[in-house]
């Protein structure tokens, strides 16, 4: 037996190290495909794409000056030049590995047996046969010096000696999971049909209140939990099935900044979020809103200022506080205080390290606050709403030098100089600038920025097991609330839109944008108002995570989210896989039956009174949490609800929907299957003889 468990726990971990490559539309710059204003002449690609007028002249006259007089030959490197507009062509050129000036090509060299033989019929090999003796001048398949071939080589023969080599250097047979070009736009014909989930089960673990929630970075079954008055908290969840309700002491917090934090409606602790390297250096961060009346500490520069045409001596009190009297903060804290192990940590001191980041704020909504880790990246996403007031007035969101409206990347690991802090980029405090940020391309744009054109970003979070999938759920003011797909320089609308809808502001001090000027992405998941709280009429969305958990098969995949008032739930499920083409679900929501904590019931409802959905929680196992007024809540078996799901006996990984659905432009990886197989075959075995 307990060889059994070796072998499971190695490939298990064989697993974990398996490069896992998924694709969603995204372009070679790292930005979203777009609908471009007119269409492309030379490349003839229909829909969303990565060109616009502009880039389609400069193909056209790269292939010109190639030279190519077969007629076949030509036709082939046209289609293999537009590539460059496919809404996938960021994965056909292999961005997040050594950038290639061709994309991956189709390759039916591999064996008929092979689990990739599906590519046979798309076989874009046919490059060699139509081109090999053609000389083609500035030949993007030519190889650089250090190689042992001349740069003027013109034909592939000059510098391939078989059709083999040839296909291996540019084939698309050795990358899993990655799209391959075969000659057209990519096109994912995934057509397994999902069912929507029954419902979703919870069990109550826990009775206090709670905004964010993170799980430790040791790996373990404890999480932080942090609430709106400024306390953070390390607890211990219990195991699924245990009955036992989450351990936590609530007289001895992890950390206490109340004295510092400003809480109130919209205002208070935001976000914390610990360093990649926590392991190792015991960083960790801490987002919230402090009161500059009640903490000299707290000052900062006004986000109101002559760089965004804003006078805040012009703007009216709000509530009893003056434009700018609250301030945003990011501040570093360290567990390493008494010990070299920060994972032993049950305590720190309130004792800053380091002022990341301070921003004065114009009104007092619409913060936003969350602050993330970028998992491949590993820079800090910090999550801005637009500062409030109805309608965005200034127009912050949409203006590329404020940092309102906004989701900002820092580099919290290298700092600035004084010289740029305060003059050559006019920083907002101790961070650098990740040197690919979007201003790289766009000098408009304040550095800071990733994204912007939000309102006010509640609650976003990273796939993961597809980190390029970053979603992002933005409040809408009168008519949709959204959940987008954010991606490098993306404008996500507002307040030009609030969802896909035109938005017309009743006040505009701050000047407007025309619809004509950006090229928004519209969300790929939302609700009207008019859909939920109809008596009440004021909505909230909540933003979730990609379930990944076996505790519920039926949810494995789907995207789950909800409104803060009306207690709403909904699954957004993509089909094809990895195509940013979602249909969400509205949820019927149950409390388990064994409830640790037991669950309270809805006036004249069976239904559970879970309160307002503040935000949502993932663990280290992957389980799902959800955050409300009325205590927290955990995504459980269906059946402890008697809900159905056909996949629920089927312990194993093998009811894992594979994330390498395979499609005619789509490559597999015939070793994971196999260890899953394998894998799975040992963990049966294993659980029938414990």
């Amino acid at each position: 037996m307990r060889g059994v468990v070796t072998i499971t726990f190695l490939l298990s971990h064989l697993l974990l190290l398996t490069d896992y490559c998924f694709s969603h539309p995204l372009c070679t710059n790292m930005r979203a495909p777009f609908t471009p204003k007119a269409p492309l002449v030379f490349c003839q690609y229909d829909g969303s794409v990565c060109c616009n007028s502009t880039d389609d002249i400069q193909l056209q006259n790269q292939l010109k000056a190639m030279n190519v007089s077969d007629l076949g030959c030509s036709s082939l490197l046209k289609s293999i030049l537009c590539s460059r507009c496919d809404q996938f062509s960021a994965e056909l050129y292999q961005i997040e590995f050594t950038p290639r000036k061709v994309p991956v090509l189709c390759n039916s060299t591999v064996s008929v047996n092979s689990t990739q033989s599906q590519l046979a019929e798309v076989d874009f090999s046919k490059v060699w046969d139509e081109c090999k003796n053609v000389s083609i001048l500035n030949s993007p398949f030519a190889l650089h010096d250090g190689v042992g071939f001349p740069f003027n080589s013109t034909k592939l023969t000059d510098i391939w000696h078989s059709k083999s080599a040839f296909c291996d250097e540019f084939g698309g047979a050795s990358e899993a999971g990655a799209v391959c070009f075969d000659g057209g736009p990519v096109v994912l014909n995934h057509t397994e049909k999902l069912s929507p989930p029954s419902g979703i089960c919870l069990e109550k673990i826990g009775n206090g209140s709670y905004l964010n929630m993170v799980a430790h970075p040791d790996g373990s079954n404890r999480v932080f939990f942090s609430d709106q008055p400024g306390k953070i908290w390390l607890a211990t969840v219990p195991e699924q099935g245990s009955g036992a309700p989450l351990t936590i002491n609530k007289s001895n917090p992890f950390l206490d900044l109340t004295d510092h934090v400003y809480s109130d409606s919209e205002l208070g602790m935001m976000g914390i979020a610990f360093h990649p390297n926590f392991q190792q250096n015991g960083c960790f961060f801490v987002s919230f809103n402090c009161d500059k009346v009640k903490w000299p500490e707290c000052s900062g520069r006004c986000s109101c200022n002559s760089d965004v045409i804003c006078d805040p001596s012009k703007l009216n009190s709000e509530n009893g506080a003056q434009p700018c009297q609250y301030s945003s903060v990011i501040a570093e804290f360290t567990a390493n205080g008494t010990t070299s192990q920060p994972s032993s940590v049950i305590s720190v001191k309130r004792q800053e390290v380091k002022r990341i980041f301070t921003m004065g704020l114009p009104f007092t909504s619409h913060h936003g606050g969350q602050i993330l880790f970028g998992p491949e990246d590993g820079y800090l996403y910090f999550m801005m709403g637009d500062g409030g007031s109805a309608g965005d007035p200034y127009n912050f969101a949409q203006n590329k030098k404020s940092l309102l409206g906004k989701i900002i990347r820092l580099d919290i690991d290298n700092t600035s100089s004084t010289t740029e802090i305060d003059d050559d980029l006019d920083l907002w405090g101790n961070y650098s600038v990740p040197g690919d940020n979007p201003f790289a391309g766009d000098e408009e744009l304040q550095p800071e920025i990733w994204a912007l054109g939000f309102r006010n970003p509640w609650q976003c979070s990273f796939d993961s097991e597809r980190p390029s999938y970053f979603l992002c759920a933005d409040v809408g003011q009168d008519q949709y609330e959204e959940v987008d797909v954010v991606t490098k320089g993306g404008n996500y609308g507002w307040r030009v839109y609030e969802g896909s809808f035109l938005y017309n502001p009743p006040t505009s001090p701050g000047g407007n944008t025309s619809a004509s000027s950006i090229d928004p992405i519209f969300p790929v998941m939302g609700y009207n108002h008019s859909d939920v709280n109809k008596g009440v009429g004021s909505a909230s969305i909540t933003g979730g995570y990609f379930y990944r958990s076996m505790t519920d098969p039926c949810m494995y995949g789907r995207y789950l989210y909800a409104d803060l008032y009306a207690g709403g739930m909904w699954a957004g499920t993509e089909s094809p896989t990895d195509s940013g083409n979602f249909t969400s679900t509205q949820m019927l929501v149950g409390c388990a039956r064994d409830s640790p904590i037991q669950c309270s019931v809805e006036t004249g409802s069976s239904l559970p009174a879970i309160g307002y959905i503040f935000s949502f929680g993932e663990d280290n196992s992957k389980d799902i949490f959800i955050l409300t007024s009325s205590g927290v809540y955990r995504v459980v078996c269906p059946s402890r609800c008697n809900y159905t799901c056909s996949k629920e006996n089927v312990t194993s990984l093998a009811s894992v929907p594979s994330p390498f659905n395979s499609t005619s432009s789509r490559l597999s990886n015939p070793l994971i299957e196999l260890l899953l197989l394998v894998s799975t075959l040992l963990l049966l075995f294993g659980s029938c003889n414990l």
